[in-house]
């Protein structure tokens, strides 16, 4: 979990641009997954421990295993469309790096998880409302996970300036060096950098057959990035968060009760029945009737 005496969140945290580099160099990606799934997996368990202690010692053992499965097996669901989507459309985005990017979002959702359970297990011993304490724990889970998913749209931009950068180099595109930051950013949101036209300056010679070219046909014979050299999509990262919240939340719903619900007998799973969001709702209509 550390790198000398350094733990993996702390360089995430301290050091977001060493990881974005060895996530786009694709330097020791697998030790450096690895190192953020046992980080993830300990912080999850632990917290998922204190969500099962409102229903005893068995509940708290099941939801140890279960919370951590969560998030890793969503993961595993929705990484194949994250990756084969980017692919489809052009993107330079390797297998390891689309899961290492979504690998640093969990690993800061579990720590930044763990870290409110102190918070969550006193509000278990003196608040006495399971309602209570449900909603409480899922405002938290909700909100470590945007704060972790901002990590990777930050990530992918990152990954995508460094692409573009490359086709700067590689005399592709013709893009003024004074170009901001902010443009050269936003040229990446449309999955592709749009090339730019270099305007004639006074020492330039005429070119006559330009003059001659049909509208738009000087446009069209300008280079245009080949299948891989393109910036992943940022459009379609966000339609894929969105995915990975539902499958998330439907995942959750098909594993519970991770709390377990109080003076009832223990069940390790449920039957399938209503949704999440339902439940959520009905929950806090008790809490506030």
């Amino acid at each position: 979990m550390a790198s000398g005496k350094q733990l993996i969140i702390e360089r995430i945290l301290r050091d977001r641009a060493g990881i974005w580099d060895q996530i786009i160099t694709e330097r020791d990606l697998p030790k450096l997954i690895l190192r953020m799934l046992l980080t993830s997996v300990i912080s999850l368990a632990a917290y998922g421990a204190v969500l099962g202690a409102s229903n005893g010692w068995l509940q708290a053992l099941v939801s140890t295993v279960k919370l951590p499965l969560l998030f890793l097996a969503t993961l595993a669901i929705c990484l194949p469309t994250l990756y084969l989507f980017n692919l489809v459309f052009g993107a330079r985005l390797s297998v390891l790096q689309a899961c290492a990017l979504i690998m640093v979002a969990i690993t800061v959702t579990a720590v930044l998880t763990f870290a409110f359970a102190p918070i969550s297990l006193f509000f278990l011993i003196t608040a006495r409302s399971y309602a209570f304490f449900k909603l409480l724990n899922v405002a938290i889970l909700a909100l470590t996970a945007l704060v972790g998913l901002r990590f990777l749209t930050s990530g992918m931009r990152a990954l995508n300036k460094h692409v573009v950068v490359e086709l700067m180099h590689s005399n592709q595109f013709a893009v003024p060096a004074s170009l901001p930051e902010r443009e050269l950013a936003s040229a990446t949101v449309g999955g592709a950098a749009a090339p730019a036209t270099r305007r004639p300056t006074n020492g330039d010679a005429p070119n006559p057959n330009r003059n001659h070219l049909p509208v738009g046909a000087a446009d069209a014979v300008a280079p245009q990035p080949a299948a891989g050299d393109r910036p992943a999509s940022m459009v379609l990262l966000y339609i894929w968060i969105l995915l990975f919240g539902f499958v998330g939340t439907q995942l959750a719903w098909t594993l519970r009760p991770f709390f377990g619900t109080p003076g009832k007998p223990f069940e390790l799973f449920r039957d399938i029945g209503g949704t999440f969001y339902g439940d959520i709702l009905s929950t806090l209509g008790s809490l506030l009737g």
